[in-house]
């Protein structure tokens, strides 16, 4: 089957199924696998995989855990790769097209949450990022080799230098252990190389004890 190709806002639905979720990010061209199992949740699947199998993911800001309040932006994937286990679960990969602005949360029947989804603003996502936008990898790199340093962590370092920026800016996003604001921010970043800058900011301020570690 020819997966769809989104280069035009005209191109992305008007109308999104949402996951709330803290913690768990999703970027443009990256892979988010995820574990269903809440019935609202198997519900929207369901659905989605019959329609445009696309979900945003977006992070939770408060509120109660029947209904929390939502950050305001998101980023958006299609499922690309699904299946059920014998508990009824569902396993699947969401891989990254945009991010989205909520502009209005829909009345809808569903037990799921949708939303009105402006992409306006993250346009630049449907497109590779051109060699002269990627962000420093030796400051990357230093800032990441300090944090491991201080944490005692054992890290790949091979493979943190071969790996393609973007996707080492995006493992490093989603893997280390910021708080919800920290990792909206990141989100929020308007291009890969403000989001570098951003999580290079983070794991430094980790490494130096500056305000815990904590964005102001």
């Amino acid at each position: 089957m020819t997966q769809p190709t989104y280069t035009r806002v005209s191109d992305l639905p008007e109308q999104l199924a949402i996951f709330p979720l803290p913690g768990a990010l999703l970027f443009p061209r990256w892979q988010l696998p995820l574990n269903i199992f809440e019935p609202r949740y198997l519900n929207m699947v369901d659905d989605v995989i019959q329609g445009d199998r696309m979900i945003g993911m977006i992070q939770t800001v408060g509120g109660t855990r029947a209904k929390p309040d939502i950050a305001q932006t998101g980023c958006a994937g299609r499922i690309t790769t699904w299946s059920e286990t014998g508990d009824g679960r569902y396993l699947i990969t969401l891989s990254g097209i945009a991010r989205f602005d909520v502009s209005n949360e829909l009345s809808v029947m569903t037990p799921y949450r949708q939303v009105e989804a402006n992409w306006t603003p993250y346009i630049d996502d449907l497109k590779d990022v051109p060699p002269a936008r990627l962000p420093d990898r030796t400051r990357l790199v230093g800032a990441l080799h300090d944090y491991t340093e201080t944490h005692e962590m054992a890290t790949d370092w091979s493979a943190v230098e071969e790996a393609p920026l973007e996707t080492l800016v995006n493992a490093l996003c989603s893997g280390c252990p910021f708080s919800v604001m920290e990792k909206q921010a990141l989100v929020e970043a308007p291009t890969l190389k403000d989001r570098a800058e951003t999580l290079i900011t983070l794991l430094e301020m980790d490494v130096s004890g500056q305000d815990g570690g904590t964005l102001q």
